[in-house]
Protein backbone atom coordinates (compact mmCIF):
# COMPACT_ATOMS: atom_id res chain seq x y z
CA UNK A 1 0.00 0.00 0.00
CA UNK A 2 1.54 3.29 -1.14
CA UNK A 3 0.60 6.86 -0.32
CA UNK A 4 1.77 9.95 -2.16
CA UNK A 5 3.35 12.66 0.01
CA UNK A 6 4.00 16.14 -1.37
CA UNK A 7 6.69 17.97 0.61
CA UNK A 8 7.02 21.68 -0.14
CA UNK A 9 9.87 22.76 2.16
CA UNK A 10 12.95 21.06 3.58
CA UNK A 11 11.84 21.74 7.15
CA UNK A 12 8.24 20.51 6.80
CA UNK A 13 8.57 16.78 6.27
CA UNK A 14 6.14 14.02 7.24
CA UNK A 15 7.52 13.82 10.81
CA UNK A 16 4.92 12.12 13.06
CA UNK A 17 2.61 11.45 10.09
CA UNK A 18 5.39 9.41 8.54
CA UNK A 19 6.11 7.60 11.81
CA UNK A 20 2.50 6.43 12.09
CA UNK A 21 2.41 5.43 8.43
CA UNK A 22 5.57 3.37 8.82
CA UNK A 23 4.16 1.62 11.88
CA UNK A 24 1.17 0.58 9.79
CA UNK A 25 3.31 -0.76 6.97
CA UNK A 26 2.37 2.07 4.63
CA UNK A 27 4.94 2.97 1.99
CA UNK A 28 5.32 6.69 1.41
CA UNK A 29 6.40 8.05 -1.95
CA UNK A 30 7.67 11.52 -1.08
CA UNK A 31 7.76 14.09 -3.88
CA UNK A 32 10.05 17.01 -2.99
CA UNK A 33 8.67 19.96 -4.91
CA UNK A 34 11.23 22.16 -3.13
CA UNK A 35 13.90 20.18 -4.98
CA UNK A 36 12.17 20.46 -8.34
CA UNK A 37 10.62 17.00 -8.38
CA UNK A 38 7.47 16.94 -10.53
CA UNK A 39 4.04 16.33 -9.08
CA UNK A 40 2.52 13.13 -10.52
CA UNK A 41 -0.21 13.53 -13.10
CA UNK A 42 -3.85 12.83 -12.35
CA UNK A 43 -3.50 9.65 -14.42
CA UNK A 44 -1.00 8.35 -11.84
CA UNK A 45 -3.51 8.45 -8.96
CA UNK A 46 -4.45 4.80 -9.44
CA UNK A 47 -1.07 3.87 -7.95
CA UNK A 48 -1.89 5.43 -4.57
CA UNK A 49 -4.14 4.65 -1.64
CA UNK A 50 -4.19 8.30 -0.59
CA UNK A 51 -2.43 11.67 -0.66
CA UNK A 52 -0.72 13.73 2.04
CA UNK A 53 0.03 17.36 1.19
CA UNK A 54 2.30 19.10 3.68
CA UNK A 55 2.78 22.75 4.56
CA UNK A 56 4.92 25.47 3.05
CA UNK A 57 5.69 29.17 3.26
CA UNK A 58 4.22 30.02 -0.15
CA UNK A 59 0.66 31.07 -0.84
CA UNK A 60 -1.68 28.44 -2.22
CA UNK A 61 -2.12 30.44 -5.45
CA UNK A 62 1.51 31.54 -5.93
CA UNK A 63 1.74 29.58 -9.17
CA UNK A 64 4.16 31.99 -10.85
CA UNK A 65 6.85 31.33 -8.25
CA UNK A 66 5.81 27.74 -7.50
CA UNK A 67 4.43 26.06 -10.64
CA UNK A 68 3.82 22.74 -8.86
CA UNK A 69 0.87 24.26 -6.99
CA UNK A 70 -1.41 24.04 -10.02
CA UNK A 71 -0.61 20.36 -10.39
CA UNK A 72 -1.26 19.78 -6.71
CA UNK A 73 -4.67 21.41 -6.92
CA UNK A 74 -5.49 19.27 -9.98
CA UNK A 75 -4.50 16.12 -8.09
CA UNK A 76 -6.63 17.12 -5.12
CA UNK A 77 -9.61 17.91 -7.33
CA UNK A 78 -9.31 14.42 -8.82
CA UNK A 79 -9.03 12.92 -5.34
CA UNK A 80 -12.23 14.71 -4.31
CA UNK A 81 -14.01 13.33 -7.36
CA UNK A 82 -12.82 9.80 -6.54
CA UNK A 83 -13.31 10.16 -2.76
CA UNK A 84 -9.65 9.17 -2.34
CA UNK A 85 -8.34 9.77 1.21
CA UNK A 86 -6.40 12.99 1.65
CA UNK A 87 -4.64 14.68 4.56
CA UNK A 88 -3.85 18.32 3.82
CA UNK A 89 -1.76 20.11 6.44
CA UNK A 90 -1.59 23.93 6.63
CA UNK A 91 -0.88 24.91 3.00
CA UNK A 92 -2.20 21.47 2.09
CA UNK A 93 -5.52 22.30 3.74
CA UNK A 94 -5.77 25.53 1.76
CA UNK A 95 -5.00 23.70 -1.49
CA UNK A 96 -7.66 21.11 -0.69
CA UNK A 97 -10.21 23.83 0.04
CA UNK A 98 -9.48 25.56 -3.28
CA UNK A 99 -9.57 22.26 -5.18
CA UNK A 100 -13.01 21.62 -3.72
CA UNK A 101 -14.34 24.98 -4.89
CA UNK A 102 -13.53 27.04 -1.81
CA UNK A 103 -11.67 30.34 -1.76
CA UNK A 104 -8.28 31.43 -0.45
CA UNK A 105 -8.62 34.50 1.80
CA UNK A 106 -6.21 36.97 3.32
CA UNK A 107 -5.96 36.49 7.06
CA UNK A 108 -7.60 39.63 8.44
CA UNK A 109 -6.64 38.69 11.99
CA UNK A 110 -2.90 38.62 11.32
CA UNK A 111 -0.50 35.71 11.41
CA UNK A 112 -1.31 32.86 13.78
CA UNK A 113 1.98 31.53 15.13
CA UNK A 114 3.07 29.14 17.84
CA UNK A 115 1.27 26.86 20.23
CA UNK A 116 -2.39 27.58 20.80
CA UNK A 117 -5.79 25.98 21.28
CA UNK A 118 -8.06 24.37 18.72
CA UNK A 119 -11.75 23.87 19.51
CA UNK A 120 -13.84 21.24 17.79
CA UNK A 121 -17.27 22.10 16.45
CA UNK A 122 -20.25 19.84 17.12
CA UNK A 123 -19.49 18.09 13.83
CA UNK A 124 -15.85 17.88 14.84
CA UNK A 125 -16.74 16.14 18.10
CA UNK A 126 -18.75 13.60 16.10
CA UNK A 127 -15.96 13.06 13.56
CA UNK A 128 -14.23 9.65 13.78
CA UNK A 129 -10.75 11.09 13.22
CA UNK A 130 -10.69 14.38 15.15
CA UNK A 131 -13.52 13.80 17.62
CA UNK A 132 -11.62 11.70 20.20
CA UNK A 133 -9.02 14.50 20.53
CA UNK A 134 -11.61 17.09 21.61
CA UNK A 135 -13.34 19.16 22.66
CA UNK A 136 -10.17 21.29 22.89
CA UNK A 137 -6.54 20.45 22.23
CA UNK A 138 -3.32 22.35 21.65
CA UNK A 139 -1.71 22.56 18.21
CA UNK A 140 1.12 24.36 16.46
CA UNK A 141 -0.08 27.28 14.33
CA UNK A 142 1.94 28.83 11.51
CA UNK A 143 -0.06 30.65 8.85
CA UNK A 144 -1.35 33.99 7.60
CA UNK A 145 -3.87 33.06 4.90
CA UNK A 146 -7.17 31.34 5.57
CA UNK A 147 -9.94 29.94 3.37
CA UNK A 148 -13.69 29.81 2.76
CA UNK A 149 -15.11 26.32 3.00
CA UNK A 150 -15.99 24.47 -0.19
CA UNK A 151 -19.62 23.57 -0.75
CA UNK A 152 -20.41 20.31 1.02
CA UNK A 153 -17.45 20.50 3.40
CA UNK A 154 -18.01 19.69 7.07
CA UNK A 155 -16.54 22.34 9.38
CA UNK A 156 -14.66 20.52 12.13
CA UNK A 157 -12.57 22.99 14.14
CA UNK A 158 -11.95 26.63 15.04
CA UNK A 159 -9.45 28.65 17.08
CA UNK A 160 -9.81 31.96 18.94
CA UNK A 161 -8.03 33.72 16.06
CA UNK A 162 -9.44 32.00 12.96
CA UNK A 163 -12.75 30.23 12.45
CA UNK A 164 -11.44 27.84 9.80
CA UNK A 165 -9.08 25.28 11.31
CA UNK A 166 -10.23 21.92 9.96
CA UNK A 167 -12.77 20.42 7.56
CA UNK A 168 -13.72 17.17 5.92
CA UNK A 169 -14.80 16.49 2.36
CA UNK A 170 -16.33 13.20 1.33
CA UNK A 171 -15.56 10.13 3.39
CA UNK A 172 -11.94 10.75 4.38
CA UNK A 173 -10.50 13.93 2.87
CA UNK A 174 -9.26 16.15 5.70
CA UNK A 175 -7.82 19.64 5.70
CA UNK A 176 -6.18 20.80 8.93
CA UNK A 177 -4.83 24.35 9.04
CA UNK A 178 -2.69 23.64 12.11
CA UNK A 179 0.26 21.31 12.69
CA UNK A 180 0.11 18.18 14.84
CA UNK A 181 3.20 16.53 13.37
CA UNK A 182 5.91 18.90 14.67
CA UNK A 183 7.46 18.03 18.04
CA UNK A 184 9.86 19.79 20.36
CA UNK A 185 12.97 19.07 18.28
CA UNK A 186 11.39 20.50 15.12
CA UNK A 187 10.13 23.55 16.99
CA UNK A 188 13.57 24.23 18.48
CA UNK A 189 15.20 24.06 15.06
CA UNK A 190 12.70 26.58 13.65
CA UNK A 191 12.59 29.03 16.56
CA UNK A 192 14.27 31.82 14.60
CA UNK A 193 11.55 31.62 11.94
CA UNK A 194 8.76 32.45 14.39
CA UNK A 195 7.91 35.83 15.93
CA UNK A 196 9.60 36.52 19.25
CA UNK A 197 6.30 36.36 21.14
CA UNK A 198 5.20 32.98 19.72
CA UNK A 199 4.64 30.21 22.27
CA UNK A 200 7.17 27.51 21.36
CA UNK A 201 7.75 25.43 24.48
CA UNK A 202 9.34 22.14 23.29
CA UNK A 203 7.71 20.06 26.03
CA UNK A 204 4.27 21.32 25.02
CA UNK A 205 5.11 20.67 21.37
CA UNK A 206 5.90 17.07 22.26
CA UNK A 207 2.44 16.81 23.81
CA UNK A 208 0.99 18.16 20.57
CA UNK A 209 2.63 15.27 18.72
CA UNK A 210 0.99 12.79 21.11
CA UNK A 211 -2.36 14.28 20.15
CA UNK A 212 -1.30 14.18 16.53
CA UNK A 213 -0.32 10.53 16.65
CA UNK A 214 -3.83 9.65 17.77
CA UNK A 215 -5.33 11.73 14.96
CA UNK A 216 -3.02 10.22 12.34
CA UNK A 217 -3.66 6.68 13.59
CA UNK A 218 -7.40 7.17 13.32
CA UNK A 219 -7.02 8.80 9.91
CA UNK A 220 -5.06 5.88 8.44
CA UNK A 221 -7.37 3.37 10.11
CA UNK A 222 -10.41 5.13 8.65
CA UNK A 223 -8.82 5.14 5.20
CA UNK A 224 -8.04 1.42 5.50
CA UNK A 225 -11.61 0.63 6.57
CA UNK A 226 -13.00 2.48 3.57
CA UNK A 227 -10.59 0.71 1.21
CA UNK A 228 -11.64 -2.67 2.60
CA UNK A 229 -15.33 -1.82 2.28
CA UNK A 230 -14.86 -0.78 -1.35
CA UNK A 231 -12.91 -3.94 -2.14
CA UNK A 232 -15.75 -6.04 -0.71
CA UNK A 233 -18.40 -4.38 -2.88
Amino acid sequence: MTWLVIQQMWFEGPAAVGDVANERGIELRIVRTDQGEPVPSVDALDAYEGIIVLGGAMGALDDDQHPSLAGQRALLAAAIERDLPVLGVCLGAQLLAIAGGGELLDGDNGSEDGLGPVDLTADGLADPVLGPAGPRFEAMHWHEDTYALPEGAVHLATSPQYAQQAFRLGSCLYGIQFHLEMGGAEVQSLRDDFPDDAELDPARADQVVLTGRGVFERFFDRAAELATARADQ
